[in-house]
């Protein structure tokens, strides 16, 4: 594909500032109808990295009268725009994003998979710092005292290895600055590139004079201090993008279809409409949503739910997509399209959410449409000013080149990504994983936690905590049944058998049970032998009527599975998932933040209620559905609350999008885990107040930085117009003052007793794990 010039660009070319009708019709074919006459059509802006690119394409595209909304999603790098093809033709999209100076594509000439852009920067960062410790060792020995034939012949070297550094290296500055210059607009990129080129070709021209001054080292180690700032935050975007492409490839690609004549063909997702019929398999997941017309299984529906017990689905059951069936075949009939599935509907909150994120300003891009102006003008003021009334021109040069150098925002740049970096490693270190760094500073300002329940709150592995009726032989043959199932309460009740000394049968492997054996879905295991059926399952399945013994208690929280003989009550086993230890202390850490608390949950409402009531959390909501959930975020939102929300499940997924930070267990869903901003690496939940509370600690760390960044200007910028300093010790300065940020970042590495309790923690565990494993067998 080529991607060579601003335009449309993907299989075919389009010829932006010349619509064709052919290109009118692919821009039309790739877009949606929203009714009403408006279309949506999705494209990639694959060179966007800051506010002041999202801003300029939003403007340009709202001046055009066929646009009724344009956004920009900065970390996946799309523009949604909403219009009217009666007001104009689609071309007209194209052309304006182009004149904005980005390049715009469609999005099947976009290869997902590869992050072409990051390899560049990562290629750029690695060449300039190589470049930039070479010279400095150069420059160290000429600040020493060498002689003049030495100096000269190290500035000449220093040249040598700076000019295709900067050439290399600076193409990302370079090209930005060119694209914004083109059509009469300024960036952060336009100081930079010209303090770059202006230090370069100046020491060039000084060590060509035999000047005892050069400026090699300012050029290349600037530009290895902005590629660090520039490539941490395009990898954190990056990692954002996993929680769409996660979920999308939840849905298969092809499906089945039964023809009405009863034969089959492949056809891809997105033919398949309304009233086809499918034929789905044990393992695969439903690709659209459905209505079951044939056959029995169980599903997984955590997708929907969250919760991990598994529903019987028939014939009459309504599937979304995205359920995975467990057991037996079935037939379905589609209700949907692809692209109006559950599936799609998820995806969609998702972008949405990450769009609004967009949104988002940064400090020092928010500072961009000033700072880069005033810049220049002080420059440009100083050549004139010092050449003009001083009559020194070469003074002047050497002043504005120093003037630039030393207002370049390396300091301003380096500000948010070093408290990035500490955070992340001090997080690290107790656990916590850091995928997006702009979430720290959202979560400094988080006044309301919402949590999911299972795998949350809970450890989200069902355990036996009690046996009602039978004996130890009755406990035996039940575990002897549940060895054939991997249902959670036949995995548990196993477990539970395994760590009973006296099952012995059942430890070394053995049947106490020996007949044969069969799972029925949704109900439970059936087993015969000479003395009649067995069944352990639910108890309307496993006998009619129970007689008025171990009758389940509607209040309690635990769930129950029945051993039966014969349709006679043999015993009855008790399971519950209880909230893991630090649950409450880490609910009232909360809340001695002054944070308000909330529970959100797909579970039935006794078993939230009562979780809810024992860690002490007011407000609890059950039998909520993603949507819903999503929904109740978005009230707080409205509300003025800013929401932290912590899950676990794929169908938390689009809440933690939602919400302006977001945390997931490790245990967590893959797409739970992707779209998170935080993984939790142990079962801690005291983890959150302790983030809550570094970020706090971040957020101050950040002002701080861009308070010394000011403080700085404020100094050094009057002596570098007054002709006080000169480009090298501009250089210089301009580095102190990056060291100075990188050393306050460095003080969120001390304190804040909650992170050093749980990296104490980690590192027993991790001591009594490798003891464990050093302990010879007995």
């Amino acid at each position: 594909m080529s991607c060579c010039a601003p335009g449309v660009e993907a299989g075919a070319s389009l010829n932006v500032g010349k619509p064709s009708e052919e290109d009118n019709e692919m821009l039309l074919a790739a877009s949606r109808e929203l009714g009403d006459g408006l279309h949506q059509l999705e494209l990639a802006v694959p060179d966007v990295h800051c506010a002041t690119c999202i801003s300029t394409i939003e403007h340009d595209l709202a001046k055009l009268d066929m646009v009724e909304a344009a956004r920009v999603n900065l970390s996946t790098k799309r523009v949604r725009i909403v219009f009217d093809p009666s007001q104009g033709v689609p071309n007209q999209i194209t052309e304006a994003v182009a004149k904005s100076g980005h390049r715009i594509m469609l999005l099947d000439g976009v290869d997902e998979n590869q992050d072409k852009h990051l390899g560049e920067l990562v290629r750029a960062l690695a060449v300039s710092g190589f470049a930039a410790g070479n010279i400095m060792l150069f420059s160290v020995s000429i600040w020493s005292g060498a002689d003049a034939v030495t100096r000269d012949l190290f500035h000449w070297i220093s040249a040598l290895i700076a000019i295709p550094t900067v050439g290399f290296a600076g193409q990302v500055f370079f090209r930005s600055a060119l694209s914004v210059l083109r059509h009469g607009r300024l960036n952060m990129d336009v100081p930079i590139a010209l303090a770059v080129i202006l230090s370069l070709v100046m020491s060039v021209f000084e060590t060509a004079r035999g000047a005892e001054e050069a400026y090699f080292d300012a050029s290349v180690t600037l530009l290895f201090f902005l590629l660090i700032g520039r490539t941490l935050d395009h990898m954190m975007r990056e990692k954002a993008r996993g929680a769409m492409k996660n979920l999308a490839q939840l849905a298969p690609k092809n499906a089945i279809q039964i023809l009405p004549d009863g034969s089959r063909e492949a056809i891809s997702i997105a033919d398949i409409e309304p009233g086809m019929k499918l034929p789905i398999v044990a393992g695969q997941r439903i690709p659209i949503d459905c209505e079951v017309i044939q056959g029995t299984s169980e599903a997984d529906v955590s997708l929907v739910t969250g919760e991990a017990n598994p529903e019987l689905v028939e014939p009459g059951t309504k599937l979304l997509a995205g359920t995975l069936i467990l057991t037996g075949a079935i037939k379905i009939v589609a209700e949907q399209r692809a692209d109006q599935s559950f599936l799609a509907r998820m995806i969609e909150m998702m972008e949405a959410a990450e769009g609004s994120k967009a949104g988002y300003r940064r400090i020092a891009d928010r500072a961009a449409a000033i700072y880069a102006p005033a810049v220049h003008l002080l420059a440009l003021l100083a050549f004139l000013g010092w050449g003009v009334l001083g009559g020194d021109w070469h003074q002047a040069i050497l002043i504005s080149i120093a003037v630039l150098i030393i207002t370049c925002p390396c300091a301003l740049g380096l500000a948010v990504p070093m408290v990035h970096i500490v955070s992340a490693g001090r997080l690290f270190e107790a656990g916590i994983v850091m995928k997006d760094g702009a979430a720290l500073e959202r979560m400094a300002d988080i006044t309301h936690v919402v949590f999911d329940k299972t795998g949350t709150l809970t450890q989200g592995r069902p355990r036996l905590i009690g046996q009602s009726l039978g004996d130890d032989q009755d406990f035996a043959r039940a575990a002897s049944l549940a060895q054939h199932s991997n249902h959670p309460f036949s995995v548990a009740l196993v477990q539970a058998a395994l760590a009973k000394a006296a099952v012995a049968k059942v430890a070394s492997g053995q049947d106490v049970f020996a007949g044969e054996i069969t799972e029925v879905p949704g109900q439970g295991l059936e087993g015969k032998d000479d003395s009649g059926i067995w069944r352990l399952g639910k108890a309307q399945w496993c006998h009619s009527e129970t007689k008025g013994q171990g009758k389940p208690d509607k209040q309690s929280a635990a769930s129950e599975v029945w051993l039966s003989h014969n349709g006679e009550p043999v015993a009855t086993f008790e399971f519950l998932d209880t909230a893991l230890a630090d649950a409450k202390p880490s609910i009232a850490a909360l809340k001695g933040m002054g944070l308000k608390v909330s529970l959100l949950s797909g579970d039935q409402s006794v078993p939230v209620n009562n979780l809810a009531q024992d860690l002490g959390i007011e407000n609890a909501f059950f039998s909520l559905t993603p949507a819903d959930k999503v929904a109740h975020i978005q009230n707080l939102q409205k509300l003025g609350n800013k929401v932290l929300m912590v899950g676990d499940g794929i169908n938390d997924a689009p809440a933690l999008r939602a919400a302006e930070a977001s945390m997931a267990p490790a245990s967590a869903a893959d797409v739970g885990r992707s779209a998170a901003d935080f993984i939790i690496t142990r079962e801690n939940l005291i983890s959150v107040p302790s983030t809550l509370k570094l970020a706090r600690r971040a957020a101050t760390t950040v002002k701080q930085n861009f308070g010394l960044a000011i403080a700085y200007n404020l100094v050094a910028v009057p002596l570098a117009i007054s002709g006080q300093i000169t480009p090298l010790f501009a250089a210089l300065a301009m580095s102190s003052s990056s060291i100075l940020v990188t050393l306050n970042a460095l003080k969120l590495r001390f304190g804040n007793k909650g992170l050093s309790k749980n990296k104490r923690q980690n590192k027993a565990e991790t001591q009594r794990k490798t003891a464990q494993q050093l302990e010879p067998a007995e």
